[in-house]
Formats: structure tokens, sequence, C-alpha cells
């Protein structure tokens, strides 16, 4: 009977195991809500492609985004690049896709403002959404060091708030002067009367865009069926995402992004 029983319970725990539901973290650039109804569409897709039950994780905010990341509480994460190199040195993540258009920082100001040029800029009032945002703040601050000697972190003439969202409407509504952003989040801003007030000012180079990366706790037949997935993606799907054809990106693509945060002295967390 014992034998039996031990039996039973070490069936139910393979078959948990076997058919555990993956959590599939997002980068919270938006909104709740945006993501939510943007994503689950994708969830649903990928469940029915690859037979894994997902549960889609949407933060509150990138930091606490950030905080479950870099602990490995993602089996898989769709996260910046900034954010992929970190989760690659801490635990093993490792980046398999991309979409293939590149990613563009961007700083907006309002259009009734008097900010026509980067001369225009310096010593003004910037939001971000994150430390670590990486086109959005990390490249847009190096760019504007580099090029036009504007010193934002040195200055201390800045504010986070939470995602890229909350900086194109804290721009419209004269919170701040400047903010940062990338092509893609503004291009997908659904509050057109933000949108129309604002102006991109200054664009960044490109650079690889956000990776979608696996915890190494994760099979590699699984990935591949992910991948696999990922790679025959409907266009309106992707579209719904502002995305345009999705991409192989191994470890290495993302090499460039680590020579930035070598030379910007950034942390590994």
């Amino acid at each position: 009977m014992k034998s039996i029983l031990l039996s039973f319970f070490i069936s139910q725990l393979i078959s948990s195991s076997l058919y555990a539901a993956l959590t599939f973290g997002v980068v919270p650039q938006q909104s709740p809500l945006i993501l939510i109804k943007s994503w689950t569409p994708v969830i649903q897709y990928l469940e029915k492609e690859t037979g894994q039950k997902i549960d889609l994780k949407i933060e509150s905010s990138i930091s606490k985004f950030e905080e479950i990341l870099y602990s490995g509480g993602y089996d898989i994460a769709y996260m910046n690049p900034y954010h992929y190199i970190v989760a690659n040195e801490k635990k093993g993540y490792n980046s398999k896709i991309r979409d293939e258009k590149d990613l563009v920082g961007i700083l907006v100001v309002n259009k009734n403002s008097n900010l026509n040029s980067i001369i225009d800029i310096k010593d003004k009032n910037f939001l971000f959404a994150s430390a670590n945002a990486f086109a959005a703040t990390l490249l847009t601050k190096y760019e504007l060091s580099k090029k036009y000697n504007i010193y934002i972190d040195k200055n201390k003439t800045f504010t986070y708030v939470n995602s890229h969202d909350s900086v194109y409407k804290g721009i419209a509504r004269g919170i701040g002067d400047v903010g940062g952003g990338i092509e893609r989040t503004f291009n997908a801003l659904d509050d057109m009367e933000v949108k129309e007030s604002l102006k991109i000012l200054y664009k960044t180079q490109s650079y690889p865009s956000h990776p979608i990366a696996f915890n190494p706790s994760v099979s590699e037949d699984i990935q591949k069926r992910f991948v696999n997935a990922f790679m025959n993606i409907p266009k309106n799907l992707l579209e719904d995402l502002n995305m345009i054809h999705i991409i192989k990106a191994e470890d290495a693509t993302y090499d460039i992004v680590r020579d930035i945060a070598k030379e910007l002295s950034l942390p590994k967390e």
C-alpha cells in the first residue's frame, strides 16, 4: 500500500512539473492595462503553439520588474538590452530572439514650449521612466554628455516616473520639460491628445532591440518550441506589440551594450 501511495505521489509530482505554468515577464514600459491588452493574445497564441501553460506577469513598475528578473523570478522575459546583460551575468538568462527593428532612444518636449534644439534643454527638468531604461535613460544621458556636454546626473535635474507612458503624459501636462523615451513606445501611445502635444527633439543612435530571454532552468526543448512559435507569429499580433519581424538574437548581439555599460561604469546590480 505504501509503495502504491508513493508511486502515486511521485507521478503527481512529475505530472505537475511537466505541466506547471511558465512565467513570462514583460518590462512595464507602458501602463499595465495596455500591456495586458497587447500581450494577452500573444500569450494565448504561444500556449496553443507550444502546448505550454503560460502566466503573463506585468509588474507595477520597472524597478519591481528588475527586482524579480535579477532574482531569476521569470522563466521567460522580454527586457531591455541593459536588463539583459545584467540578468545574463547574475542568473544566466540567455537571449534567443528580438524584434528586427533596432532600438532608438528619443527626447520629447511639449510642442508649445520654446525648446527647439539640444542647446535649449540644458538645465531643464527631465523625466525618465527608470534609472536603467537603456535607450530612454542611459543612452540619452550618455549621448547628451558625450556630444553636447550636458550632464544630467551631475546637475540632478531629473525625476523617475516608472513608465514611458508616464513620461509622455508628464511632459504633455508640464510636469517636466524634457522626457526620455523610445520610438516604439511613443509610436504605440494610445492617448492621442498627449501624443499630438509632443514633438521629438532628439534621437539616439540605434542599437539591438529588446531580447526575449530564457532562464537556464527552462529546457532546451521548450526554448526551441517558443523560438519556433515566435518566428512564425502572425503579423497582426506583432503589430499590436508595435514590432515588425522576429529574428534570432544570440548573446553576442548585446556585446555592444556591455561595451557602453563598461564605459559608463554601470553596476552589474
